[in-house]
């Protein structure tokens, strides 16, 4: 009998995204989150969130429409765009998540500034946002730790600079949100190795910590 294709993080692609760097964050997405990735088309049409006076798109809209076109078996949804993302008290910005919720958003659109399209730079800096993001949805805050991906980035050199992985401390607040999903039933009995995996994890860590 086949399996059910559920427990998925979903990635909402528009058209015209780069292979190499969809193939480059879903890679990052398994590395970090141990769950299995689905791209489904997204429209290129965004205008419903289009701020005329702004000339920008409004990423609280594209969220709300995440949610909508979500699929069962997905355990968050991921939109990856290229329009110029905003939110009302900022300028720009490079995504948006909805905090420990299911929808989280980034935006190509400044992240390619001044680097090559087909380049190492790129691609990373779209996985560390889509990671960053993502986290978020898993009830990561920001970080207060330079050293951590869920660092909050204020420019392009700090994304840059920030590295494509957690700290041990946002290790641990990943595991138990992946173990409490996973007691909801939210996480499927095929990530059973995963748990027994983050337990172990977390008996390392724990033991590694200062008192």
């Amino acid at each position: 009998m086949t399996d059910l294709p559920i427990n998925k993080i979903v990635i909402f692609a528009v058209s015209g995204l780069e292979s190499e760097m969809l193939t480059r964050v879903r890679f990052d997405i398994d590395r970090i989150f141990c769950c299995q990735t689905e791209i489904i088309p997204l429209s290129n049409d965004l205008t419903y969130a289009l701020d005329p006076a702004r000339n920008q798109y409004l990423s609280a809209s594209i969220l709300d429409k995440l949610i909508t076109l979500a699929p069962g078996h997905s355990v968050k949804a991921l939109a990856i765009v290229e329009v110029d993302l905003f939110i009302p008290i900022l300028t720009h910005v490079y995504g948006e998540a909805q905090m420990g919720g299911k929808a989280c958003i980034v935006s190509t659109y400044r992240l390619r500034e001044g680097v090559s399209l087909a380049g190492e730079t790129y691609f990373h800096r779209i996985a560390k946002e889509t990671i960053h993001e993502l986290g978020h949805t898993f009830n990561l805050r920001h970080c207060p730790n330079k050293a951590c991906i869920m660092h909050y980035c204020r420019t392009l050199s700090d994304v840059d600079r920030r590295p494509d992985e957690l700290c041990r401390y946002c290790k641990v607040l990943l595991d138990d949100e992946i173990e409490r999903l996973a007691k909801k039933s939210l996480l499927s009995s095929a990530n059973g190795n995963n748990i027994n995996r983050i337990s172990g994890i977390k008996k390392n860590v724990s033991q590694s910590l200062p008192p």
